[in-house]
């Protein structure tokens, strides 16, 4: 039987860490006997050892407060900096695992959290994963803790920005996170009544979004809110990346020897300057004034909503339970009220996007919102 559960986090917070943390610590602690161990900031901390032990004292009180009393890095157990250079500390996580006496390692995290744990698996240690992210996008789980959170905060953003965009007749292109997927824009810009959504997965035509402007204009109505994910590509972007990833893509094939040492993502567009660019473009094609405003970091602050307690809190739960019935390896899926266990290489390296028949999409479209195509 388990006896020691190690928990880190990993990737940028996100609300409903916390009470992740919680759930899988109240668990642990009070139903199954069990010993939890904290390591701070993410696998970093358990690369170099620092740790804190998680009792119900240092549980208590915590379930409503943003961010994660145990820190957080965006660092990679195979690429860790150390004195100014990449090292694997793989070999080091294990040691520290093993002298911990850990009988699982817990990672809450994102995509690239699910890609790591799945290398330490590999390497033999028993480890489990709870998705989290404010952009919603972990393969295999319905929903991510975070999200709820994020969107109650978009949406309520787009609310307010509607009386200025009235008042003084202008475009208010709102930039929302979400490099490689819309759930986020999508779901705010559709429950704040935003005229224009433009998401990563639909490349958009500038001049299909002038003309949705000029109509509302016909129409009498002499604002638009335009809700954008910073993500977002024009048609030409997206066609000038798929060519570069697909010249990557050939150079792989040829030399397949070279790949990891030499392995180079696709450039991506800088954000915030192409939600500025849009924006002028808008203004100069419709003849209205246009304003920017970037939500940035402000989405992934501030107490967590009920719907990301009660996600995280319950996964959490989940989480202790497999533990005691010792089930390594998994991700702690949401699957409708429940949760599944997927393998984690089912898992790792994949990307929940938005299906262009998915409700929320239909639903833009029927309620006359342009997605910029």
């Amino acid at each position: 039987m388990a006896q020691y559960i190690g928990i880190l986090t990993a990737g940028g917070d996100s609300p409903g860490l916390n009470a992740a943390i919680r759930g899988v610590g109240k668990a642990a602690l009070g139903h199954y006997g069990m010993e939890v161990i904290g390591f701070r900031d993410g696998f970093r901390g358990l690369a170099e050892n620092r740790s804190m032990r998680l009792t119900s004292d240092t549980l208590a009180g915590i379930l409503t407060i943003g961010g994660t009393i145990l820190g957080t890095s965006r660092d990679k157990p195979h690429r860790m900096l150390l004195g100014g250079k990449r090292q694997d500390m793989t070999d080091t996580i294990v040691e520290h695992f093993q002298a911990n006496h850990l009988d699982v390692l817990v990672c809450l995290g994102g995509g690239g959290t699910q890609k790591n744990a799945l290398r330490l698996k590999q390497r033999g240690l028993n480890i489990i994963t709870l998705p989290k992210t404010i952009d919603n996008d972990v393969f295999g789980s319905d929903l991510t803790f975070g999200f709820d959170t994020a969107l109650g905060i978009a949406t309520e953003a787009i609310d307010r920005l509607h009386s200025t965009a009235h008042s003084h007749h202008r475009i208010i292109v709102v930039e929302i996170m979400g490099h490689r997927v819309g759930w986020l824009a999508l779901g705010a810009g559709i429950a704040g009544g935003a005229d224009v959504i433009l998401i990563p997965e639909i490349p958009y035509d500038v001049e299909q979004i002038a003309q949705a402007i000029r109509r509302r204009l016909r129409s009498g109505r002499k604002f638009s809110i335009v809700a954008v994910a910073e993500g977002a590509m024009s048609v030409q972007e997206a066609a000038t990346l798929a060519a570069a990833e697909r010249r990557q893509a050939d150079a792989t094939e040829q030399e397949p020897k070279t790949r990891g040492k030499n392995e180079r993502k696709a450039p991506a567009a800088k954000r915030g300057s192409h939600t500025l660019w849009l924006a002028r473009q808008l203004e100069e094609l419709t003849g209205l004034e246009s304003r920017v405003t970037i939500l940035g970091h402000l989405q992934r602050g501030g107490t967590p909503s009920a719907a990301d307690r009660l996600l995280a809190t319950r996964l959490g739960s989940a989480c202790a339970d497999l533990i005691h019935e010792q089930r390594f390896g998994v991700m702690v899926a949401a699957r409708g009220e429940g949760s599944e266990p997927l393998p984690l290489e089912e898992v790792a390296g994949r990307r929940k996007l938005i299906p262009m028949d998915h409700p929320w999409i239909l639903t833009a479209r029927h309620v006359g919102t342009s997605l910029g195509d």
